[in-house]
């Protein structure tokens, strides 16, 4: 039967990638469970499923594992339904332990907290006052209680060091028949849990006993180093203030801002944060988007700019129109993408999933062997290869090798996030630094999406009474050259006469009267037949369409006044993010629906190949031919027209401040809509790849130093423990690196 329903999760407590594992294995074996995606960076759990299946039973399941559940949503596929569970403005509160109903299940979690002894909970507050925290320092006291016991009374050091050790190992060995019965025989619970036995039996219980404390004080700082990893983009969200001031009958009160429905009015004062998603109905202000959008320099914003939640309005009183509900807006959607992209497992992670099935049960007969063999075949000693045999399964322990992926990919989509650079899982990420093709849409990105006047020619006036009378004629036109026009007035701080009789001639241009004159302003076609033009002159206005520009020309009573040319201008930074590409050995091409002539001329100036008078269907083509022809490509687009050729590509990149496409469409998106963050994108791909290499390669290379060293007798069960520990620590501080920018 096919899955068409959808419930997501906020798990507590995954500290490691083994927690994600044992979650996978019990709910995939669920009836009616069709696939699970879990992500331990996020601390979420999706689960598809047909409609017989009983979430009720899938959450007891999880709970009975040790691991606290919160409902986020429920997605009806058939329906295209999404129930919010839980709120989602609340969406970073981890407090399980709260006062806070998230659900019925948080009974199921409190009637298992005890059996399990370990608060598999997430990290809050300060560590020492979690229940892990208290149970491995309980374990730790137990441990030094019993040194010095067992040193006054040797004759029952073992019992001693035994009672010590059984504190910390209960709960653990508890765990691991859980995950046995779940279908997760070779947990690290269960490796810990026949470590620590065998110690005992073959009279080494302080050994057992230490090698218990270090197994809890490893999960400890796993579970730190993972609430790092999730705070830094869970961070984002406490950038969003709790209260607003809502506007309403000419009065302001302050509400809390979970509460602004679609379409209220706030007030932003100057230095406050936006409480919301909208769009400015009055004032004007300098807007630091840096939270959203990485850009340092805060953008000028007046009436019909949208501004979002979490941003800051610098120096001007703004009266704002909400367009996004609390759970709605841009950062708690780029949170909650971000976090979803952490369940999709890179090509790597999921090889390395792979691997470690396969590689847990060869290391626990590799460490049978090494037991067994030698007092069989050479006549060793039991007790000294038994020995060596548990330490061997406390070194196999897969912990480091199997977060080795998922930590790195974790940290570098949250670091990815907080630079404007969304990417929608590990898939992608791997996939980016792979691109040897981008190729670009020309309009709103390479270029601003908007024209500007470019230049203003005086033939019988002057420039500046060129721009006043034109102007006149396009006061309240909503045309983007209209904009454009009456932009360069305000810039040049222009006095816009009255106009009156203002007709628009179809397809030719407009006409008023102006200070007692007939003013027209329209195509150059149009004016050559109402005045006559000399040579020169239509050969100034050839050469600025020769360079993609749109001339109009202005005639002020049978007076040829001058021009106006405009064009779609690149982006600020086009050429030098074009430049990075190259430099990066990645080949660019523009493919645009616009005219070759405007198109080549923004692309010689650019530096870059051009393909013009595309449909959307053509660019999709193009982009099939170049992957044909053995190319990696990425598509950047706004989203919209670009579609097609968005889902062709290998990788679809959509350009944008926040909208709905740039965030939903494409399989990644540069939220600032800066050129240069396509080639920042590419080389975070690598430098999170390099970083996944190192994390193998330091959790296999010291497997490998500590096996060697334990089967020659250099190094026995602590050690062997602080190896496991201390490369899952090590893989995890090195993964955290990518957090910095």
């Amino acid at each position: 039967m096919t899955a068409v329903n959808q419930a997501r999760y906020k798990v507590g407590g995954m500290d490691c990638a083994s927690c994600a594992t044992k979650i996978d294995t019990a709910v995939r074996r669920m009836p009616g469970v069709e696939d699970v995606s879990v992500s331990v960076a996020a601390g979420t759990m999706t689960v598809s499923h047909n409609d017989s299946a009983d979430l009720s039973a899938v959450e007891k399941r999880v709970s009975g594992l040790g691991y606290p559940l919160r409902q986020l949503s429920q997605r009806n596929r058939s329906a295209e339904l999404v129930i919010p569970v839980a709120d989602h403005a609340d969406h970073h509160d981890h407090d399980h332990g709260s006062s806070h109903d998230h659900s019925h299940h948080e009974q199921d979690t409190a009637a298992t907290e005890g059996l399990h002894g370990h608060d598999h909970g997430p990290m809050e507050g300060p560590w020492w006052k979690s229940a892990k925290g208290r149970l491995t320092i309980m374990a730790g006291l137990a441990f030094a209680v019993a040194y010095g016991l067992g040193h006054l009374f040797p004759a029952y050091e073992t019992y001693i060091f035994t009672a010590a050790m059984l504190i910390g190992l209960v709960p653990i060995a508890r765990r691991a028949i859980m995950a046995a019965l779940a279908g997760t025989p070779f947990s690290i619970e269960m490796l810990m849990t026949i470590a620590a036995v065998g110690a005992v039996v073959i009279d080494a219980s302080e050994e057992a006993a230490a090698v218990v404390f270090l197994f809890l004080v490893g999960e400890l700082l796993e579970g730190v180093a993972a609430g790092k990893a999730r705070d830094s983009i869970r961070s984002l969200s406490a950038l969003v203030p709790k209260e607003a001031l809502l506007e309403e009958g000419g009065q302001t009160r302050t509400v809390p801002a979970e509460s602004l429905a679609i379409g209220s009015i706030i007030l932003v004062r100057p230095g406050d944060r936006i409480s919301a998603d909208g769009v400015i109905m009055s004032g004007q202000s300098a807007v630091d988007q840096a939270p959203v959008t990485g850009e340092s320099t805060p953008v000028a914003k007046g009436v019909d700019d949208v501004v979002f939640a979490g941003t800051i309005n610098t120096d001007g009183a703004l009266r704002v129109r909400v367009t996004a509900a609390a759970q709605d807006n841009t950062i708690a959607r780029v949170v909650r993408l971000v976090e979803e992209a952490q369940e999709k497992k890179a090509p790597t992670e999921r090889f390395i999933d792979r691997f470690s099935r396969y590689y847990t049960p060869g290391v626990v007969a590799v460490a049978a062997l090494v037991a067994i063999l030698p007092p069989l075949i050479a006549g060793g000693n039991w007790n000294e290869w038994i020995y060596k045999g548990l330490a061997i399964l406390l070194i196999g322990c897969p912990c480091a090798l199997v977060i080795s992926t998922p930590a790195a990919i974790a940290a570098s989509l949250s670091s990815g996030a907080r630079r404007g650079l969304l990417i929608k899982g590990g898939a992608v990420l791997e996939t980016l630094g792979k691109l040897t093709v981008v190729a670009l849409d020309k309009t709103g990105t390479l270029t601003e999406g908007r024209p500007q006047v470019t230049d203003v020619i005086a033939f019988g006036h002057s420039a500046d009474e060129v721009l006043r009378f034109a102007a006149a004629l396009e006061i309240g036109s909503s045309h983007p050259l209209a904009k454009a026009i009456l932009a360069k007035a305000e810039e040049d701080e222009v006095v816009i006469p009255q106009s009156s009789d203002g007709k628009a001639l179809g397809g030719k241009g407009l006409t008023a009267e102006v200070e007692g004159q007939d003013v027209f302003f329209g195509s150059p076609k149009a004016a050559a037949e109402r005045v006559s033009m000399s040579m020169a002159h239509s050969r100034r206005i050839a050469a600025l369409n020769d360079e993609g520009k749109t001339v109009s020309v202005l005639i002020v009573g049978s007076v040829l006044a001058g021009a106006i040319a405009m064009r779609d201008e690149p982006r600020a930074d086009a050429k030098a993010g074009l430049l990075a590409l190259t430099e990066a050995g990645v080949k660019t091409v523009m493919l645009t629906g616009d005219n070759a002539r405007t198109a080549v001329a923004i692309g010689q100036e650019l530096g870059i190949e051009v393909r013009a008078d595309l449909l959307p269907e053509d660019k999709s083509r193009i982009v099939g031919e170049l992957k044909r022809d053995g190319f990696v490509v990425g598509k950047v687009g706004d989203g919209i027209n670009d579609a097609p050729a968005l889902a062709a590509a290998d990788v679809g990149i959509a350009m944008g401040g926040g909208t709905d496409v740039a965030l939903e469409t494409a399989d990644a998106a540069v939220l600032h809509g800066r050129v240069a963050d396509i080639a920042a994108m590419i080389a975070l791909s690598k430098k999170t790849m390099r970083n996944i290499h190192q994390n193998i390669t330091i959790a296999l290379g010291l497997k490998a130093v500590f096996l060697v060293t334990t089967v020659i007798g250099i190094t026995g069960l602590w050690p062997a423990i602080l190896a496991d520990t201390g490369a899952t620590v090590l893989v995890t501080i090195n993964a955290l690196r990518l957090l910095r920018k």
